[in-house]
């Protein structure tokens, strides 16, 4: 075969390979590369954008779901303490009721996190109209007769210092007296320990019979399932955690009618009991310093105008029933609180504030610091993924013209093999040379 139609039948080979093959492989990987950082600015552009207006609207709306849902689960723990006026007073019955009213909760046990079914209260009991203990279960069982005492006398209380029997004794056919969250307080030290805040919130109520008052009947709610609520929130994701970080400066928390912090990620702000029975005193612009080196950092949202006047606002906002947003100062750093109040009644706790109030706090400056280092590595991610694919591309186009200079002498090898040389000329015929002949 002649040298001309030889290269003319790679250069068709060639032609069509580079059609077939190159061409729709390199513009498949430019569209993948220009995908991915088109992705890359998007997700980019996502991550750098502050706190709007937009976002702070809807973590206010999550304050506000989430202070709703808490209203809901009170309101129904008032409902078990009526029922629990009409169920048969004996201990197996009182036994099988905190058995059975349950509720999931995360526990962190051996350093793992599981979900575990718990009773939601830890102490049922039912009080003569002396203030005396008739029966009572805590924590499960069945407290001896010998161990139980008065509770007339706060003293003998638990925590030394509770009027639940009070408080109820004073009150109607149906009403409920809720006390506030109540528990041995937990300082700084402790807690970095690994403790943990433990209480409970009582709900009690008076029995009557033909003589009149007749005795009190009194559950304890476990202080974590109310807790749960805000532990595992963090405002600017959907996903729930195990424990937010305070340090990050977004996180949930619950703040009481009185002014007091009842959740939060760190728990030495949680207003609690010292071993007298008496609260440990929350910061103020006089003791804030010695308590805080004493680990001892009680909140309570009334008493913070000395750190930002706007705190106190939102304390006050929350009381009179209104949600909202702030931006305040903590610490030096600016920032964002959504609110709203808990939405549930009784005559320790009226409208229009009710139990309490859900906060959500952003630390804005570090969370757009964040951003920008997000989008700094998204950023890089992309340049990289790109650079990985051109690469790729390069390579692989290599690769294939190599495969096309094999696949190019083989077809130019098996033409050889099946056309012998010469064969393949033009006859050429001359008549003058003919004539002469003849």
């Amino acid at each position: 075969m002649s040298e001309t139609k030889k290269g003319k039948q790679l250069f068709t080979v060639a032609r069509v390979f580079f059609l077939l093959i190159v061409i729709p492989l390199s513009l498949m990987a430019i569209l993948i590369a220009n995908g991915i950082f088109k992705l890359g600015v998007t997700v980019k552009e996502r991550a750098v954008t502050a706190l709007d207006q937009k976002s702070q609207e809807e973590i206010k709306v999550r304050a506000m779901n989430t202070a709703e849902e808490v209203a809901n689960f009170l309101t129904e723990r008032k409902k078990d303490i009526l029922i629990a006026t009409i169920i048969p007073a004996s201990e197996t019955v009182f036994k099988n009721f905190i058995s059975e009213n349950r509720k999931n909760i995360w526990v962190k046990e051996d350093g793992k996190i599981r979900q575990i079914s718990a009773p939601l209260y830890t102490e049922m009991s039912l009080i003569d109209k002396n203030g005396h203990e008739r029966i009572k279960i805590s924590n499960g069982a069945v407290v001896p007769g010998a161990k139980l005492v008065n509770v007339s006398a706060p003293a003998n209380t638990t925590y030394r210092n509770e009027g639940y029997f009070l408080k109820a004794r004073a009150l109607n056919k149906g009403e409920v007296y809720v006390s506030p969250v109540t528990g041995w307080y937990l300082n700084r030290t402790a807690f970095e320990k690994g403790k943990r805040y433990s209480g409970v919130v009582r709900f009690s109520t008076p029995l009557f019979s033909q003589e009149g008052f007749a005795g009190v009947v009194s559950l304890a709610l476990d202080y974590r399932h109310l807790a749960a609520y805000t532990d595992h929130i963090i405002p600017t994701q959907a996903a729930s955690v195990f424990e937010a970080d305070a340090a990050t400066g977004n996180y949930a928390y619950m703040v009481d009618h009185r002014g007091y912090v009842i959740s939060h990620p760190s728990d030495y702000h949680i207003i609690g009991l010292n071993s007298s029975g008496t609260l440990v005193p929350a910061l103020t612009q006089e003791n804030s310093a010695e308590l805080t080196k004493r680990g001892e950092e009680v909140l309570n949202l009334n008493l913070l105008g000395f750190m930002d006047p706007k705190l106190p606002e939102v304390a006050r906002d929350a009381a009179a029933g209104k949600s909202g947003i702030k931006i305040y100062k903590f610490a030096g750093h600016t920032k964002f609180v959504a609110y709203a109040p808990i939405r549930f009644f009784t005559k320790d706790m009226p409208e229009p504030g009710g139990f309490g109030w859900i906060g959500m706090g952003v630390d804005v400056d570090k969370f757009n610091e964040l951003a920008v280092k997000t989008a700094q590595n998204i950023d890089k991610e992309a340049k990289s993924w790109t650079t990985t694919i051109i690469l790729i591309l390069t390579i692989s186009v290599v690769i294939l013209f190599l495969i096309l200079g094999l696949l190019a002498r083989g077809i130019s090898r098996s033409i050889e093999t099946e056309i012998p040389e010469g064969s393949e000329g033009e006859t050429h015929f001359n008549d003058e040379e003919e004539d002469e002949d003849r």
